[in-house]
């Protein structure tokens, strides 16, 4: 799944391990301390001016999948709403249970609970998640989500989703994805033994056909979970008010202890951070997700308790790197230019130091045992993070003889996209100072809301030769990571290296890996494909990171969700 806000964003790269722990002021590293009770306002500081997406079926940003996906929508699946280990764990959500697989994993089944309803009182169909799933196809419309269904359904021939289908390519969808009754079945592809990991995802989340305003549904979404939405006002507020038609006894995993939510957005990033360290009126029961690094060593190392005890340091589930646009950097002398130029240690540094995680060597995180081997670098890479001018120097020599067209582009200018904070200003600087002592000049693109970085480089229409990434794994399994991120099928491939001239042995490689069955000789296979993508410097790797985040002195259950890297937002509670 894709990043959100986070510090360590100036790095290269970002990513996370599917198990987070969790480490900070408190031995929980949470504020779980006391009895959770009802009531109250539990308030998040954000400095973007509106969640990305509240469409389920495109929401996959990890921290707004963990806000959604624990106030106001449901999915098949979930994971458990707890902290460390157990909070990896799937269950049954709008499901009564984990999902049952057929003995070769093609098929899997689901039966909803009864008593499951959407806001307005109709009861939650099987049709409704059918329709839903189905939304994940009309990629004109439901843009930026994951695209597993795609991938997995064994729906014949092309379906462009429900608006435009014709009925015999609805009815191909309808035979992959049947109803009976409460039961819904899911006709894969291939065998998909986790595919229950897979509807945890919000995109398996019901949609109402007769509710469905195609584009418009982000802005307002029909409500499955305990809350429901008030009022969303881009740059100002998103409000959340209790939604009287759900019910505890259909949800083992949601309590919904604040009365509202209120998300805060278009907050200054450095007022955020002084807001929660000083700690007063509303601001007590505000969350934030990140901090400055000009602040972290105060928090962290001040030795004030105060301030220790209402934060938290830990390794979250993403990986961070850098996208090289390959159709216009086709040329691999000039990638390896850029990657050996880049002063890697200057952007670690910046970004808090320690704080902002470890140097990645690839974009498999260590976490993920069975599918990582430490990546062997690209020749001259120092792996302390310096840069190698000289050898950044020889590769544009090279380049100059190999494709003078393309060095030619790296000398007159690389378009590169970044979201507009100070934070990413200061990394910026970082970038075109590196750049220009190889003989590579960077031409910044300022992306002004920082919510909207990503549907601006994920549309094709957009122009850049470079553009940062982070990622974390769906579930445990490098088949959410590398085919989702360099494979034409995945969802997030903004490396545009179809053209590349081993693509095509790449994507034989990564469908041998998904059909493998043994786990540990897929394993194998994924550590490959990651040495693959490092060898063709189709990315650059850049933190395997570390992130932080604070809350207020009266907010309790305030820790951080392996899956997701984020704070269980729905079961935060006021104390």
């Amino acid at each position: 799944m894709n990043m959100r806000r986070s510090i360590v964003a100036v790095s290269v790269a970002l990513a996370t391990s599917v198990i987070a722990a969790s480490c900070g002021g408190s031995s929980s590293g949470g504020s779980g301390d006391g009895t959770p009770k009802k009531g109250g306002t539990i308030n998040i500081l954000s400095n973007a001016e509106q969640i990305a997406h509240l469409d389920p079926q495109r929401n996959y940003t990890g921290d707004d999948l963990a806000f959604a996906g624990s106030t106001i929508q449901r999915s098949l699946t979930t994971y458990k709403f707890a902290a460390g280990d157990a909070g990896s764990e799937v269950v049954g959500d709008l499901a009564t249970d984990a999902g049952t697989a057929s003995k070769d994993g093609k098929t899997w089944t689901f039966t909803l609970k009864d008593g499951v309803k959407f806001e307005d009182g109709s009861d939650i169909t099987c049709a409704d998640v059918a329709y839903g799933v189905s939304r994940t196809f009309a990629t004109d419309v439901i843009t930026d989500g994951p695209s597993y269904a795609m991938t997995y359904l064994n729906v014949e021939g092309e379906y462009p989703g429900p608006y435009k289908a014709t009925a015999a390519q609805q009815a191909a969808y309808d035979k992959a994805v049947t109803c009976d009754g409460k039961t819904i079945t899911f006709n894969l592809k291939s065998t998909v033994a986790d595919f229950n990991y897979t509807t945890t995802l919000l995109a398996f989340s019901p949609v109402p056909k007769a509710k469905d305003t195609g584009e418009k549904y982000d802005m307002h979404p029909v409500a499955s979970g305990p809350y429901k939405i008030e009022s969303y006002e881009v740059g100002k507020s998103l409000v959340l008010v209790r939604n009287d038609q759900w019910s505890a006894d259909t949800d083992t995993e949601r309590k919904a202890y604040a009365d509202s939510i209120v998300y805060n957005f278009g907050l200054d990033e450095s007022a955020m951070d002084e807001r929660l360290i000083a700690d007063a009126a509303e601001d007590q029961t505000a969350v934030s997700a990140g901090i400055l690094p000009e602040n972290l060593q105060t928090i962290f190392e001040g030795g004030d308790k105060a301030l220790t005890d209402r934060a938290v340091n830990y390794y979250d589930p993403f990986v961070t790197y850098t996208n090289l646009n390959v159709k216009s950097l086709s040329c691999i002398d000039v990638r390896k230019a850029i990657y050996l130029a880049l002063d890697r240690d200057a952007l670690r540094k910046a970004g808090g130091g320690p704080y902002t995680g470890d140097f990645a060597d690839g974009f498999i995180k260590p976490a993920l045992a069975l599918d990582y081997k430490k990546a062997t670098p690209v020749e001259g890479l120092h792996e302390d993070g310096t840069p190698n001018v000289e050898a950044a120097k020889a590769a544009m020599a090279s380049a100059e003889t190999n494709c003078p067209d393309v060095a030619a582009h790296a000398k007159a200018g690389l378009s590169f996209y970044y979201p507009d904070t100070d934070i990413w200003k200061k990394a910026l600087a970082i970038w075109i100072d590196s750049m220009s002592k190889a003989g590579i000049k960077i031409k910044p693109e300022a992306v002004g809301d920082p919510a909207q970085y990503w549907p601006t480089v994920m549309n094709p229409e957009t122009n850049y030769d470079i553009a940062r990434g982070g990622w974390a794994p769906d579930w445990a399994n490098a088949s959410t990571v590398i085919p989702e991120l360099f494979t034409t099928g995945g969802g997030f491939n903004l490396t545009r290296n179809a053209d590349d001239p081993d693509y095509k042995a790449f994507e034989t490689k990564i469908e041998e890996a998904r059909n493998t069955l043994d786990r540990t000789e897929q394993g194998k296979k994924w550590q490959e494909l990651n040495q693959f993508v490092v060898d063709h410097l189709w990315a650059l790797p850049g933190t395997f990171t570390r992130a932080q985040s604070m809350w207020g002195s009266k907010v309790g259950g305030a820790f951080q969700w392996g899956p997701f890297g984020a704070f269980c937002y729905g079961n935060l509670w006021v104390k």
